[in-house]
């Protein structure tokens, strides 16, 4: 097991090592209106699933994020996988889950949550564009410190330690990085990348940077948003969930907010294009829903018209019937100040198209015949002399 994971990327990510090798909840308030169905739910809301309280309780300690993906293992893996994945497979699926238990310590059905959290960046004073600042955190049934400690055996030494206040990071630095950087500077702030445990239970893994500030809020300090989390979290089940404010992470990484030394008051507050998205599932279908801020109903109602004309387009344009009948199955209104989306795709369609992907496609017979046939070879007579 020491030799398999050598890898830098492997060693810093081993905690999500389960969750990420996954092959792939009814909206909130389905009795009521459609905007309230996808309505922005106060915190109290979300009060009759124990595990989601955990998981936001938990992720009230993150930092500030610009772009949230927020993963449910136990969900996929114990509800979705089974239906989509034949028995066979799910049966050689969970004996690997007991391997990795048995050699990393981590069992992928008792993760909690997995979120990656993106944080975008203000120009530095040389005006120059700066990478977004990136972080992985799972939470669940696992020792945090045994999976550091499994890192820096891994590492074999290339692990080095830094103290951050109460806690101890474990940073690397990532070799074949440092040279591409010196050629592309937009790889400078990828070259290191650490790992460090938050609580008991929960690791996170990501940009030094990213996790100190992590450390400061698990503390206390700078906590991420109350209204990025509601956000996340508008559907407590949610196999898949996104949230973020592209709109805002474009103005602060181009400068329209100042730089990280020199601030610059927004000339316009607004929440328009906020976004958020989610994959859902029932006992016959998966759901997709997703809702963008428009900021007022008349540029909502334009914007669903914009993309409604689009989107017929689109079907009209694509020769697949598969892809036509997925994408009529879609729809767009304008609800108050969002634009909704809505789709709900039903499980067997799904499973017809994975097994369709999974099974090898049987060569034409007549295409084999011709390939495996023996060409005839001609023979030249030779005409005897009298």
């Amino acid at each position: 097991m020491r030799k398999t994971l050598n890898s830098p990327v492997v060693i810093l990510l081993v905690l999500l090592a389960a969750c990420v090798a996954a092959p792939a909840q009814n909206i909130v308030g389905q009795a009521g209106s459609n905007t309230a169905q996808l309505a922005v739910a106060h915190p109290t809301a979300i009060t009759g699933n124990p595990a989601t309280q955990a998981a936001v309780s938990s992720l009230s300690s993150l930092p500030e994020a610009d772009l949230l993906i927020y993963v449910n293992p136990q969900r996929i893996l114990n509800e979705a996988v089974p239906k989509l994945v034949p028995a066979k497979d799910v049966e050689e699926m969970r004996k690997g889950f007991d391997e990795i238990k048995k050699n990393v310590g981590i069992d992928p059905t008792k993760v909690d949550y997995l979120v990656i959290a993106v944080r975008f960046k203000k120009p530095t004073d040389d005006l120059n564009f700066q990478p977004p600042e990136f972080m992985v955190v799972a939470s669940g049934d696992f020792s945090a410190e045994s999976l550091m400690a499994l890192a820096r055996m891994a590492s074999s030494g290339k692990l080095r330690e830094e103290k951050y206040g109460t806690r101890t990071l474990g940073l690397m630095t990532i070799d074949p990085l440092v040279k591409e950087a010196e050629k592309n500077p937009l790889l400078k702030s990828l070259t290191e990348m650490g790992i460090v445990t938050l609580s008991a239970n929960t690791i996170a893994a990501g940009t030094p940077s990213y996790l100190r500030a992590a450390a400061d809020a698990n503390d206390g300090k700078a906590r991420i948003s109350v209204a990025a989390l509601n956000s996340l979290v508008r559907d407590a089940n949610a196999l898949i969930s996104v949230a973020g404010t592209p709109w805002h992470s474009f103005a602060k990484s181009f400068g329209m907010l100042g730089t990280e030394s020199n601030s610059r008051a927004a000339r316009c507050e607004s929440n328009m294009g906020d976004l958020y998205a989610a994959i859902t599932m029932d006992a016959t279908n998966f759901m997709l829903r997703g809702a963008t801020n428009a900021d007022n109903p008349d540029t909502a109602k334009i914007l669903s018209n914009l993309y409604s004309g689009m989107l017929r387009y689109a079907t009209s344009s694509i020769p697949d019937p598969s892809a036509q009948a997925a994408l009529k199955g879609l729809t767009i209104t304008a609800e108050g100040d969002e634009v909704i989306l809505r789709a709900d795709f039903p499980q067997q369609m799904v499973m017809d198209l994975i097994h369709q992907h999974m099974t090898p496609k049987k060569m034409d017979e007549a295409a084999a015949q011709k390939i495996t046939a023996k060409p005839t070879v001609k023979r030249r007579r030779t005409r005897r002399r009298g």
